[in-house]
């Protein structure tokens, strides 16, 4: 389906979104050919190792959240003590599918709540799911209670890239959440299609009155962009901006600066080509549709992305970290005034990079992706 085929409605909230002009006309950086730093400016400890860990999190009082492909849900100290969280639901646990992100609600020191994705089986395959749950701990012992589903994807999947990312709006009043094209690609230009799309809802689950096509039946309702491939990492910049970064095909990783009502035009354009080798119009021939604000080819396969803030760091107050899977490393990106992006630091760490934390004091935490993969805490030097 091509672009014609969008609602007028969201044509016309793409048309009036107030995104700044240089953010979506400045020619988009290749920094996939950018060379790595010789160097890194931190030193690693190894604290805990998991098994297909996927998403980590932290809590207000410091300790982590952390979740494995196969369906399990753990706290973590940041001595690298576990406890097991009980009463997690069923997981279609198949190649990209299974326990994904989790994330507390802003207000989670008072009403305990923590929201999570996962893929849950049904019709053959799998179906991406929101829900959220409270956390209750007693005698050493953590469980999952009061669990409400706040969104289901229909209809089920047997393809991988759910997507699933958490990100709270900075007031707390709304949720944003990341849905994949599950490998079928034309579903992300489909309005219909709870496929490559970027929600907006509220914490209960419902429709903002706000969204772009506020009032519309099914999936328009809660939609806030549209035209995503494969969304792994969804975060809110210090100034309040929306930023997202999804795996291309061959070639062509993305971050974008997501505004309302945007449409970012996979699988009609893309920075990359088909794995076969068939080539993809590229952005620039296609000026209705958003262009990434960085791209990487060759790829990174980027996985997490987490905004710094604190002491440790200085130098990299408000920037943006990104975690590498085919880079096998970090990646720092820093933010001109007139809001674009660079990419600032690339460092090799020889580990597939699956998520990225920032903790209270301001140490960075990622995870590694696969069987024994590390939690890793990186420190000034």
């Amino acid at each position: 389906m091509n672009r014609s085929a969008l609602s007028p409605a969201f044509a016309l909230a793409a048309l009036l979104a107030l995104t700044p002009v240089g953010a979506r006309c400045a020619a988009p950086e290749n920094a996939g050919a950018l060379p790595v730093d010789g160097t890194v400016p931190f030193a690693v400890r190894r604290v805990a190792t998991f098994d297909r860990p996927w998403a980590i999190a932290f809590l207000p009082d410091g300790r982590l959240v952390l979740t494995e492909k196969a369906g399990r849900l753990f706290l973590v100290t940041q001595a690298g003590a576990r406890t097991a969280i009980d009463g997690v639901p069923a997981t279609y646990d198949r190649g990209q599918n299974g326990l994904l992100d989790v994330a507390p609600s802003p207000d989670f020191a008072r009403n305990g709540l923590l929201y999570f994705t996962r893929v849950a089986p049904g019709d053959g395959g799998g179906a991406l799911v929101l829900a959220r749950a409270r956390l209750e701990e007693s005698g050493g012992r953590a469980r999952l209670r009061d669990q409400k589903t706040l969104w289901r994807q229909q209809p089920a999947s047997r393809g991988g890239q759910p997507g699933g990312i958490i990100a709270f709006s900075p007031d707390g009043r709304h949720l944003f959440l990341t849905v994949g094209d599950r490998m079928e690609p034309d579903t992300a230009q489909d309005p219909d299609a709870a496929r490559g799309k970027i929600l907006r809802l509220n914490p209960d689950g419902s429709a903002p009155p706000d969204n772009p096509m506020a009032g519309r039946a099914g999936i328009r309702a809660l939609t806030w962009s549209m035209g995503h491939r494969n969304p792994y990492g969804l975060a809110f910049a210090p100034d309040g901006a929306l930023w997202e970064h999804e795996m291309g095909p061959r070639g062509g990783d993305e971050l974008n600066r997501i505004r309302p009502g945007g449409n970012y035009g996979w699988p009609e354009v893309s920075n990359g080509d088909q794995y076969s080798g068939w080539p993809i119009p590229r952005h620039a021939t296609r000026p209705e549709f958003d262009a990434p604000s960085v791209y990487w080819t060759p790829v990174i396969a980027p996985a997490g992305l987490a905004f710094y803030h604190g002491p440790q760091f200085p130098a990299w107050q408000g920037s943006a970290l990104i975690g590498g899977l085919r880079a096998e490393g970090l990646v720092r990106i820093a933010f001109n005034a007139d809001g674009t992006a660079r990419q600032a630091d690339r460092w090799a760490l020889g580990r597939r990079i699956r998520d990225v934390a920032v903790a209270p004091d301001g140490a960075v935490w990622v995870i590694e992706d696969g069987d024994g993969a590390g939690l890793l805490r990186l420190t000034s030097k």
